[in-house]
């Protein structure tokens, strides 16, 4: 079989599958399996695919249409330029976590604690790009630390991790606090897409009305942050008033609600 055949097959196995696009799935799990660069695949169409890579490739097929996430399926996710390790412990990094990275950059820091680090990838993304900062991500599972952890080694190897519930087991300030908590509401949960029945609930919901991490953040933030420090967190579709309005609440300034390209809340903004 060639490798254009291979990719007709596997494009016929997932469609109908509810996946949003199964062409560019398929791509990528042909290339994985083979152990080639994405980008080369066009120019290999005509070639004939080994039997062990195919067979590598139909039993990626099958559990992708079982909505197993691509990034579990190859351990790995694109983020801001940059492959990150990704396994069932940790939640996988959104395009739109991506938003929080362009705001943090917006200015200069020297320290960051990213909460809820999960897979480090906000932590490790945002050290990269100003190495002259220090950071800190904290976690309550040790799981994703250990998943942190080697994303931190990746791409930047002076990061600490520490479990911590919340700010529980963190000390100091920041100039830069940031989150990606879980913000769905347990009633949401049964509405999801399939593919995040394989993440850590943890990660995904408080179990309660979605804004439980914000109001542990809003309490505590100031006391961990610098005079002139930020905070930045992402939220659901929808939040913004309501997160924006806990911030207020705690005293925080400057308070500013952010929305992304689909013209939804995603971040909320503050300063100490």
């Amino acid at each position: 079989m060639t490798f254009a055949e291979a990719l007709a097959l596997g494009l016929a196995r997932l469609q109908g599958q509810g996946i949003e696009e199964p062409a560019r799935d398929v791509r990528r799990l042909l290339a994985y399996a083979a152990g080639v660069d994405p980008g080369r695949l066009t120019v290999m169409l005509p070639d004939d695919l080994p039997e062990p890579a195919f067979s590598r490739y139909l039993s990626l097929i099958d559990r992708r249409a079982k909505r197993e996430p691509v990034s579990h399926l190859t351990g790995l996710r694109a983020f801001w330029g940059r492959e990150f390790i990704v396994t069932p412990d940790v939640l996988d990094p959104r395009p739109e976590t991506e938003h929080l990275i362009e705001a943090a950059l917006e200015t200069d820091f020297s320290s960051v604690l990213d909460l809820g680090t999960g897979s480090g990838v906000i932590l490790a993304t945002l050290l990269a790009e100003r190495p002259g900062a220090e950071g800190l991500g904290a976690d309550l599972s040790p799981s994703a630390l250990k998943v942190a952890r080697q994303n931190l080694d990746l791409h930047a190897p002076r990061g600490k991790l520490v479990q911590s519930d919340w700010f529980d087991a963190v000390s100091g300030r920041f100039d830069l606090i940031v989150s990606n908590p879980p913000y769905i509401a347990a009633g949401e949960m049964a509405g999801l897409a399939p593919e995040l029945s394989f993440e850590p609930r943890i990660a995904l919901t408080d179990e309660g009305d979605g804004l439980t991490a914000y109001r542990i953040i809003a309490a505590k933030a100031a006391d961990h942050l610098t005079e002139q420090g930020r905070l930045i967190v992402e939220i659901g579709t929808g939040q913004g008033a309501a997160v924006a309005e806990l911030f207020r609440a705690a005293g925080l300034k400057d308070v500013e609600i952010r929305r992304d390209l689909a013209d939804h809340d995603r971040n909320v903004l503050a300063k100490r």
